[in-house]
């Protein structure tokens, strides 16, 4: 029971880990990535037009991605830490059985 539970605490101490370190510097590397994108359309001398328009959607394409890159990071832990769960309580309930 003790290693079901250092490994849960496990799973949870990632999840939080990701949230907290991870998801920051995706946020960051989005943020640099569009300022770079600013600073290069601004130095060719693209005008409202640009802003208005490719450069949202360009905007709006990274952060989908970033969005999408980080789910799955997410759902790989979350779903390790459901299948234990559901394998811990089926280990239960034999337990249960077996000394009754």
């Amino acid at each position: 029971m003790f290693i079901i539970f250092v490994e849960i605490r496990f799973m949870k101490s990632a999840i939080l880990i990701k949230v907290f370190l991870v998801l920051p510097l995706i946020l960051l590397a989005d943020y640099l990535i569009m300022a770079a994108l600013g600073c290069s359309t601004c130095l060719f001398g693209l005008g409202d037009e640009f802003y208005c328009g490719p450069f949202c959607i360009l905007g709006k394409i990274i952060i989908a991605l970033s969005v999408i890159l980080f789910g799955y990071l997410i759902y790989r832990d979350v779903r390790k830490q459901r299948k234990s769960q559901k394998d811990g309580k089926a280990s239960e309930e034999e337990e249960n059985l077996q000394s009754a």
